[in-house]
């Protein structure tokens, strides 16, 4: 199978691959969520983020995206973005925001 080990939405494991493209505030950032669980809601939140950005949700295994893989695409895009850290972090910011929206009416609509 030519696509054994594919994934389609961006992965925690490539969190790290990310640390060294942009400032000080952006590193920070990439070290704290590489080291969190990949269950972690501020992992949740960046994978969130990353996948808005990266478009995965438009990734198909025959698109050329696809076939970079997920490390080399989210590099490409966040190298390709011209937000600066704090713009960054203002994104990474309003996912954690829609995580926990999300968490919260879930969580409600378990308690009815």
């Amino acid at each position: 199978m030519m696509y054994s080990h594919c994934e389609i939405l961006f992965p925690h494991s490539k969190v790290g691959g990310l640390k060294k493209l942009k400032g000080k505030e952006w590193q920070d950032l990439v070290e704290h969520i590489a080291s969190l669980p990949e269950t972690h809601i501020d992992s949740l939140a960046f994978s969130h983020m990353m996948i808005k950005v990266c478009d995965c949700l438009n990734c198909d295994l025959g698109s050329y995206k696809a076939a970079l893989g997920c490390a080399a695409c989210s590099q490409r895009t966040i190298n390709a973005l011209r937000d600066t850290d704090r713009q960054l972090l203002r994104r990474y910011h309003n996912s954690q925001s829609a995580m926990l929206l999300y968490l919260n009416e879930v969580g409600a609509g378990r308690q009815e």
